[in-house]
């Protein structure tokens, strides 16, 4: 990944996510615009044309106001990547499931990340190896935490199954997302292209020399109009993770037991 959280000066940053006095990121012209504006203006912008078109130059273009007056605002693209990111955090909804199963509370949030990466593409492509440690970030991590109590998780391992179902769900989101480009780039849906090229493929597709992936590559195919189905992937893998998550529980509930 060729962006990442965490590229700023940690202290700066800090005092930007949690908007502190004096956080400002150098002196200059008064300032005509808040914060907050310049961030909503610099996510706009990666959700219409990826995270790439996120220049200091563009995002003046896109606010009105010379590129060196952002200066003013945030130091870089780095410290703008983690407030960007902590903004969109803040946005996850984060309802009370306390009377749900943990598994429906986990469902729940894999489902709300899920949107958030349709909402967002751009942030399922950021490396979060140093997260952004803003009141969006620790906000969302605080709720998504809840949706494991009462499983008999310690706190070390609560951490690694939220990890386990996040990842997951972002590694579906990329996928997602290369499956859109490449209809876009096409202009073809995924059931044209396989139409069109069916001739071709038939000659080269030997069934006596792959008998098991022509059988099955042509069973899915058909199933789901497409050698790949974004929507089916994430379902069928949500279970399994899920299923995962049991028997890693009902396995610590059972040790714990006379």
């Amino acid at each position: 990944m060729s962006h990442r959280t965490g590229g700023g000066d940690p202290a700066h940053t800090l005092r930007l996510l949690w908007r502190q006095p004096d956080a400002g990121a150098r002196r200059g012209p008064r300032q005509g615009r808040s914060l907050d504006d310049i961030v909503a203006s610099a996510i706009a912008l990666a959700d219409a044309e990826g995270l790439d078109a996120v220049t200091m130059r563009a995002l003046g273009q896109a606010v009105g106001a010379a590129p060196m007056t952002l200066y003013t605002y945030v130091p870089g693209k780095a410290e703008l990547l983690d407030l960007m990111l902590d903004a969109i955090y803040a946005e996850l909804p984060r309802p009370d499931r306390s009377g749900e199963s943990w598994r429906s509370r986990v469902a729940a949030l894999a489902r709300d990340n899920r949107e958030l990466f349709a909402a967002h593409p751009w942030a399922a492509e950021v490396a979060t190896g140093r997260p952004p440690l803003g009141p969006g970030l620790m906000a969302k991590y605080e709720h998504e935490l809840r949706a494991f109590d009462d499983t008999g998780l310690d706190d070390v391992t609560r951490d690694a199954a939220l990890t386990f179902v996040l990842d997951f769900v972002r590694a579906a989101a990329r996928s997602a997302a290369e499956a859109r480009s490449a209809r876009q780039d096409s202009a073809w849906t995924d059931e044209q292209w396989w139409a069109a090229n069916a001739p071709l493929l038939a000659q080269v597709l030997d069934e006596r020399r792959y008998p098991t992936a022509v059988r099955v590559g042509a069973a899915a195919g058909a199933a789901q109009n497409a050698a790949y189905d974004p929507d089916q992937a994430y379902e069928f893998g949500l279970a399994r993770v899920l299923d995962a998550l049991t028997v890693l529980i009902d396995g610590r509930a059972d040790a714990g037991r006379p």
